[in-house]
């Protein structure tokens, strides 16, 4: 009986494990899912974010192998990957942002902070060419593919997000936020990100009239959600009704 009752516990995780193998951009969609939701309830910068922010770099790093299964795409990803995990890591022991107030003293800009929006923007940003190249790779729409698109928009929430954190840093006094001029938190960062991309709007932050490079930035991100849907979204569901009608 406890024979048996292992060999089922066995082939059940085997059934797991081999639909996460087949389905490594839902997995990576999920991880991304939850970050959202569990970022709101842990401390900035603190050690459950620096641990949540490792998970999901992990996880990306290998939905990258996973859908572009190269020896260069590999190292690739794990050239940009390494680093951002060691930044992530030096951030929550060694955080040099001094606090979120406005400064334009270059003496005090936050270079490890700097260094870690830079690099964790580039490794989104790769991802969300990884992943573009996985879906246009052939005309043929996988399950994994259709995950693939909700993964792909929330990796490039994430990219931004990083890429307004050096916006801010570089050029402070940037952005606007009802109740004050603040450098922004990271949530809020995403938050932006995400009204942006989405084009809905609903936000209580936007750049400041005299903020260019900062506006410059949300203008292409605006762009980039626009032409997500219509290139990326209009080719898929073309395929797949192809598909169906096949």
């Amino acid at each position: 009986m406890f024979e048996y009752a292992g060999a089922a516990g066995r082939n059940r995780f085997q059934r797991y494990w081999a639909a996460i193998r087949e389905h490594p951009s839902g997995v990576l969609l999920g991880a991304q899912l939850l970050g959202i939701m569990v970022f709101p309830f842990t401390d900035e910068g603190g050690t459950g974010r620096t641990v949540i922010s490792i998970f999901g770099l992990l996880v990306l790093a290998l939905a990258v192998m996973a859908v572009n299964r190269t020896p260069a795409t590999r190292i690739v990803a794990w050239s940009l990957g390494a680093p951002v995990v060691i930044l992530t890591v030096a951030e929550a022991f060694l955080s040099d942002t001094p606090g979120l107030t406005v400064t334009s003293d270059l003496s005090q800009i936050p270079w490890l902070t700097l260094t870690s929006n830079i690099f964790h923007a580039i490794f989104y940003f790769y991802t969300a060419v990884s992943l573009l190249r996985y879906m246009f790779a052939d005309t043929w729409v996988s399950r994994d593919e259709l995950f693939a698109t909700g993964a792909t928009f929330t990796v490039l929430i994430w990219a931004f997000a990083y890429t307004y954190g050096a916006v801010q840093i570089l050029w402070t006094d940037s952005f606007s936020v009802a109740g004050g001029d603040v450098q922004l938190s990271w949530f809020e960062l995403l938050f932006l990100s995400t009204t942006t991309l989405t084009g809905t709007g609903l936000s209580d932050i936007a750049p400041k009239a005299d903020a260019n490079p900062a506006r410059a930035v949300i203008m292409l991100q605006m762009l980039t959600g626009m032409n997500y849907i219509a290139l990326v979204i209009a080719r898929l569901l073309g395929l797949t009704l192809i598909k169906f009608r096949r």
